[in-house]
């Protein structure tokens, strides 16, 4: 997998405080590539990390006390491994970001681990091919569920603990949340949209009592979720050249692309930037589709 840094910083941007990664598990080649990919290839060539992994050990480079939530055991094991090899503090803590229960168990295993909560990134996401003819009201659902709700339930039970001393919270939305990216999945775009007015609403809402909250609006990113979700049986090698010929750069981005724009809205150098959705995607939301 490519990681992006050895160790700790030299002027760490998060020291002292501490970070919860809600879906910042890594996950496993073995764990099958659910028919994303070819026969030939797997996902275990496919030399790409996530965004929750990329952001969660970021924020760990940077000086915080990482708390990594994943409802995979090994997956977050796995990152709070890298995160422990590069010098950092990091935990792992198994829930499923949809259970208002478990997310609640979560901040308070967070808060006994570390005493306080900062910054707060919502990376769980899951996408869905298929338009309102081959969608069941089920699939749609469980879409809107692991996306939007996800979020809500976030905010829901670490806002009264940031309401202590200040902090903020990072959604990741999508690029599809505003415009046609080349994938029919109305469900997942719909979410991400609502995604983006719960950050805008929340940021207005709680811009006087010292929490921002802001989105990224991810691009064409190599991850792994692509290779699982969105490759409809084509190699890995096709998949990625579709996706470059896609962007206006001509390459995906980097999971780090977005780890780095969350670190900087989790930081103080962004201290006056609330309620923003901030597009990472190679300029792909200005080109018309």
């Amino acid at each position: 997998m490519t990681v992006h840094g050895t160790g700790p910083v030299g002027s760490p941007r998060l020291a002292g405080r501490t970070a919860l990664v809600l879906g910042g598990g890594h996950g496993s080649p073995e764990n099958g590539t659910d028919g994303a990919v070819g026969a030939v290839d797997t996902l275990a060539t496919v030399d790409t990390v996530g965004i929750g992994f990329a952001t969660a050990t970021t924020f760990a480079r940077h000086g915080a006390a990482t708390v990594v939530v994943d409802r995979d055991a090994d997956a977050a094991a796995r990152t709070v491994e890298e995160i422990r090899r590069c010098g950092g503090t990091g935990h792992g803590v198994v829930a499923d970001a949809t259970d208002p229960d478990q997310v609640g168990a979560a901040v308070a295993e967070t808060l006994r681990l570390t005493g306080r909560l900062d910054v707060v990134h919502n990376n769980v996401g899951v996408t869905c091919l298929g338009g309102p003819e081959e969608l069941t009201l089920d699939q749609w659902r469980a879409t809107l569920a692991v996306n939007l709700d996800s979020v809500f339930l976030s905010a829901q039970k670490t806002i009264p603990h940031l309401l202590r001393h200040g902090g903020a919270i990072v959604n990741v939305s999508s690029t599809a949340s505003i415009r046609w990216t080349g994938y029919p999945y109305p469900a997942y775009a719909a979410a991400k949209a609502a995604v983006n007015q719960l950050t805008r609403s929340l940021a207005v809402q709680y811009a006087d009592r010292g929490i921002r909250v802001n989105a990224i609006l991810a691009g064409l990113i190599d991850t792994p979720l692509v290779y699982r979700q969105l490759a409809g049986g084509r190699t890995v090698a096709d998949v990625r050249a579709e996706r470059a010929a896609l962007s206006p750069t001509g390459a995906m981005g980097s999971p780090y692309d977005i780890a780095h724009a969350a670190l900087f809205l989790a930081s103080d150098e962004a201290a006056y930037i609330t309620g923003t959705l901030l597009p990472v995607d190679g300029g792909l939301h200005v080109r018309a589709a």
